[in-house]
């Protein structure tokens, strides 16, 4: 198995600690196409007593720069004592809509969902990276570029044509915001006591359009990316039936500098 991805975790864990916020250069008309080698959401909660490791993990995962990592706050664990500061119904419907993608029966936390294909426990190190990589191997990791660059008043999101003989050539434009790193002191619930830092915990997800396999830009308002500790863009297979499919390409949109 290709040992890529955790050779740059490694090095990730030794930057954690010195990031101090979601990057925020400046985009601009030259900035290069984004192909990471995948994406990695998690679905977590504050009242969950086995989520504290894939949270640090996830933390690993954030920095770096090869990966989009977003982390989905559910709202179903509230009822244990301590209502998740970072949950969102949204969030709980995005988990549920995999489980139908995924025939499952059920949802759980910690759950980490890689380039919408696959889903494992999110504290699993090793299930984690083995299945980015081999996904990379397989040609099931990020088959079309996405470049973020701003213009003027605007952020503009081009995402490149299909891969030659790609299956999917639809997909949705996905914009997932999310807020700057924080730490919440737990007061109730099963982690009760405990100061817990979250990194990419997602506030809102909204369609900008679709995409029909060739090139194509869409612009987003500068001034709603500004109010955002900052955000990616998806672009995911939908199903006839509306659920989330593969993610076919990806890439972070960058808070302009103050």
């Amino acid at each position: 198995m290709d040992s890529r991805p955790r050779t740059r975790l490694a090095f990730a864990a030794l930057a954690v600690s010195a990031l101090a916020s979601v990057p925020t250069a400046r985009a601009d008309e030259t900035a290069a196409p984004d192909k990471p080698i995948g994406v990695v959401e998690l679905f977590t909660s504050q009242g969950c007593n086995s989520c504290p490791p894939a949270d640090e993990f996830f933390a690993e995962l954030a920095a770096d720069p090869e990966l989009v990592t977003l982390s989905y706050h559910v709202d179903y664990w509230d009822y244990l004592g301590w209502r998740d500061t970072l949950s969102r119904k949204e969030n709980t419907e995005r988990q549920y809509a995999y489980m139908r993608a995924f025939n499952g029966r059920s949802v759980y936390t910690p759950q980490a969902v890689i380039n919408g294909r696959i889903h494992v426990n999110g504290a699993n190190r090793a299930a984690v990276t083995d299945e980015l990589a081999g996904m990379e191997k397989a040609g099931r990791g990020m088959q079309v570029a996405v470049r973020v660059s701003r213009s003027g008043d605007g952020v503009m999101i081009d995402a490149g044509d299909a891969a030659k003989g790609a299956g999917d050539t639809n997909a949705h434009v996905i914009v997932v915001y999310f807020d700057a790193p924080q730490t919440v002191a737990i007061g109730k619930g099963e982690n009760d006591g405990r100061k817990l830092t979250y990194w990419n915990a997602v506030s809102d997800i909204q369609t900008a359009g679709m995409w029909h396999g060739k090139a194509q830009r869409y612009e987003l308002p500068l001034s709603e990316i500004s109010k955002k500790g900052g955000g990616a863009v998806l672009l995911q297979a939908v199903g006839p039936d509306g659920l989330p499919g593969p993610i076919l390409g990806a890439a972070f949109i960058r808070k302009p500098a103050q």
